[in-house]
């Protein structure tokens, strides 16, 4: 080989080194290119659900609460909102028949067959038993003891689950029945208050006194469930009253717990209209509504309706030799000028199906 040659192939083998170790930059920096790519849109992705999550805490914790138009404006001609209040249900508490003379029983089991039968008939009820009636929607009152809680020993070692598991195991059940009543009513307005089962602490207390309750965590639980859902609202306030107008008049919810005696032979009359009369020093309502005392009294023309309970009879009621009742909530219709037009309980016990 000549030293021309020589030369030519020297000088041809050091352009192939270099186009090879310039493709093999070129590939590395596609690799780095991809994988930098790949962190974008993964920072991207987590950047979405911070600013997701964030308007969601946002709108959580700073609520302001504004009453829906379907509630306020001008109703049509024969219209009315049907109401209905949830409270005392006092979920995963056990009672047992056979140490109350088997007058009731209560599980998690019938518990979810009461709440499914109550959500059921209120549609069955305004369906198929109250016509001619053109309903705006529904307002369902959470009315607080959702839970029976552990503040008392006795629960603690009774109750079916904890107390968190059993957040998250009724969310999911109450949030079936409101989607229930959003697909038949079209709208769906839920003020809650909280009862004094629902609290983290073994005596009652004045201040938090709704933000340490698992009933308030419970209702803001279930807000969050539909948030991007213009059907339903809630109105979940820091203290123990909720105000609800429906048309011309406003409800005042409270659980009931602020009232005490009941126990001379005007029975629980002289400490609710009490009660009443002290609410009313201080607010303008139309009707309060209550829970509280497991007894269902519907008496709007004094002032209140008292709902009954979900859970029914058990052993505290035994041992006090409390009459016993059955299971019930209360329904009602609101309609224009007048009020509450209709009334009845709503009776969630099939005994034969429950199996005692």
């Amino acid at each position: 080989m000549s030293d021309d040659s020589f030369q030519e192939f020297a000088e041809e083998g050091e352009v192939i080194q270099g186009i090879t170790a310039m493709s093999r930059q070129l590939g590395r920096a596609r690799t780095e290119a991809s994988v930098l790519k790949a962190q974008v849109k993964e920072l991207e992705a987590d950047l979405d659900q911070a600013e997701i999550r964030s308007q969601l805490f946002t709108q959580l914790a700073g609520h302001t609460y504004k009453s829906p138009k379907w509630l306020t404006t001008t109703p049509k001609k024969s219209s009315g909102v049907v109401c209905t209040i949830l409270s005392d249900t006092h979920f995963d508490e056990v009672v047992k028949p056979e140490e109350i003379g088997y007058r009731n029983e209560y599980n998690r089991e019938i518990a979810v067959a009461r709440l499914e039968n109550y959500f059921q008939k209120v549609i069955l009820l305004t369906k198929d038993y109250i016509t001619g009636i053109n309903y705006e929607g529904c307002v369902l009152f959470l009315g607080g003891d959702i839970f029976s809680g552990d503040i008392h020993e006795e629960l603690t070692q009774t109750n079916e689950d904890t107390m968190l598991s059993s957040v998250i195991f009724w969310t999911e059940q109450i949030t079936a029945g409101i989607n229930l009543l959003a697909e038949h009513f079209n709208y769906v307005h839920i003020p809650c208050v909280v009862g004094n089962h629902g609290r983290r602490t073994r005596k009652p207390r004045a201040k938090l006194r709704a933000r340490d309750n698992f009933d308030w965590f419970l209702a803001k639980t279930l807000e969050s469930q539909w948030l991007s859902d213009d059907r339903v609202t809630f109105d979940i306030p820091d203290g123990t009253d909720a105000f609800v107008p429906i048309h011309n008049s406003t409800y005042l919810l409270t659980h009931g717990d602020q009232a005490s005696g009941g126990g001379g032979i005007g029975g629980i009359w002289p400490p609710i209209m009490r009660l009443v009369a002290r609410k009313r020093n201080n607010n303008d309502f139309t009707c309060m509504v209550l829970g509280h005392w497991h007894q269902l009294v519907m008496a709007p023309s004094s002032g209140f309706i008292l709902n009954g309970s979900l859970k029914g009879y058990d052993e505290f009621a035994s041992v006090m030799n409390f009459p016993c009742e059955p299971p019930q909530q209360a329904l009602w219709i609101n309609v224009p000028d007048k009020g509450i037009l209709w009334q009845t309980p709503i009776l969630v016990c099939d005994k034969k199906a429950e199996g005692w």
